[in-house]
């Protein structure tokens, strides 16, 4: 099949606080474009704007947090004509606005924890224990579960460093779930063993601190309602092109949403990849699909 592009760029690294992981995205997602065929330009994106050389037909955006994740790139990619893969900006903003994006679900119908939204000076109500973010993070940084209220305190205001709103969510007890989903298809679910069931930064970071099941041990009934609700949740917030939706499943088999993922972790070993490897999707495949797909809005 003919490709609709031939020379790409990789935007990748960025300002923000996931620089280091997305600088790693973006040299496999090079690495496979170029074995998929293509002709492949590296952008180490260093601040809030991007110069794309002359002759690149589309972006690949493996740029994650803020100005990756947000719209702000889009919008810049917009405004010069240039296809790029993922969500447009719209869809990028709702799904980087963890307020906006749970708000969105619920209303879509997704079920997704019982949460509030604090600002500095405000007063939890919710019991314990529970799961404090920023409204606009990513890779779990500044993320805390709290099950002591002699630990709230720091927990608050560590996760206030990041974004003044902050989501404090019912911590849902239960397996750590994710779906990929490409195009309009969901991937094989997979399930996270993290330390102590929690999957934070160090989980996530730390070589060999996590296990991934792929495909999830789960039953048919609730592997096809975590993909059914991962598309649910796409659809939602007006998504495009690729992403990732997190669950957690509790002990009686019900799954409730956490975040979508709009531009997920794309080293070989990050987990939309291995989902897609499992539905028989090499990387490179996996790279020419997403690619082929680039638009603006």
């Amino acid at each position: 099949m003919s490709k609709r592009f031939k020379k790409v760029a990789v935007l990748k690294g960025g300002p923000s606080s996931e620089r280091e992981v997305s600088l790693r995205s973006g040299a496999a997602v090079a690495k496979g474009l170029r074995e998929a065929g293509y002709d492949v330009t590296e952008l180490d994106v260093q601040g809030h704007t991007v110069d794309i050389p002359a002759g690149i037909e589309a972006a690949f955006v493996a740029l994650h947090g803020e100005f990756g994740e947000d719209g702000q790139v889009q919008a810049i990619l917009n405004q010069k004509g240039i296809p790029y893969t993922g969500s447009g900006v719209e869809a990028s903003r709702a799904s980087f606005d963890k307020e906006t994006s749970k708000r969105l679900c619920e209303k879509a119908g997704v079920p997704t924890p019982a949460y509030e939204i604090l600002r500095k000076g405000g007063r939890r109500s919710a019991p314990l224990p529970v799961v404090i973010k920023p409204a606009c993070q990513g890779s779990s940084i500044g993320v805390h579960r709290v099950t002591a209220e002699g630990d709230w305190a720091a927990a608050l205001a560590d996760a206030l460093k990041y974004d003044e709103r902050v989501i404090v969510e019912e911590f849902i007890p239960g397996r750590e779930l994710t779906v990929g989903v490409v195009g309009h298809e969901a991937l094989p679910v997979v399930e996270i063993v993290a330390p102590d069931g929690w999957y934070d930064y160090q989980a996530k970071y730390t070589k060999g601190a996590s296990q991934y099941l792929v495909p999830a041990p789960l039953e048919d009934s609730i592997r096809r309602l975590c993909q059914e609700l991962s598309v649910r949740t796409f659809d939602a917030l007006g998504c495009r092109g690729f992403g990732r939706v997190d669950f957690r499943l509790t002990p009686e088999g019900r799954p409730y949403m956490l975040e979508l993922n709009n531009i997920p972790g794309f080293t070989e070993t990050s987990l939309l990849p291995k989902a897609a490897a499992q539905a028989g999707l090499s990387f490179p495949a996996l790279c020419d699909r997403i690619i082929g797909m680039a638009r603006t809005d």
